[in-house]
């Protein structure tokens, strides 16, 4: 079976790849057909995420396990992109390099019948061009009157003078 896969990235402008893999792909083969098809080199850390119907982030899946602890770590090259795309949960979001945090939203367009003779991983369309830099991130807990400045310690539930 051969998914066909839009990868949109976050950003005002419209800039997405459309790609057709097989389904059975590791993530971190689906991860390389994802650098390649925005022209990254591939040589930056890079997670996905499981997420919901509205994008809330969820499970993440990354390269490589940096993680302090013991704990298992589910990482790209052991996870089937078939283990997390499905028609019924066809969303992931998609972080490469995470001091620039390049982010797409990926989803499952379609699932069809391998044809013979065709080469996979294939990109559909492209529409747009990658800008120089990665767009800017807000992130909701960043705004508000109680971030707007520290200026004011008179405003804040602390004891400024603890030690």
């Amino acid at each position: 079976m051969i998914y066909k896969i839009r990868i949109i990235l976050d950003t005002e402008e419209d800039i997405f790849r459309d790609i057709e893999i097989e389904y059975n792909v590791s993530l971190e083969d689906f991860h390389n057909a994802i650098t390649q098809a925005f022209g990254f080199l591939g040589n930056e850390m890079a997670s996905f995420y499981t997420c919901d119907d509205n994008w809330n982030q969820d499970e993440e899946i990354p390269l490589f396990d940096t993680s302090e602890s013991n704990a298992q770590v589910r990482l790209m090259q052991d996870t089937p992109l078939s283990s997390i795309v499905t028609e019924d949960s066809p969303k992931l979001i998609y972080v490469y390099d995470f001091l620039s945090m390049w982010t797409f939203f990926v989803e499952l367009a379609d699932v069809e019948k391998k044809e013979d003779g065709k080469a996979y991983p294939n990109v559909l369309f492209s529409f747009g061009e990658l800008p120089e830099s990665p767009p800017e991130k807000h992130f909701e807990a960043d705004s508000g009157p109680e971030f707007d400045t520290f200026d004011n310690y008179e405003d804040l539930d602390f004891d400024e003078n603890w030690n």
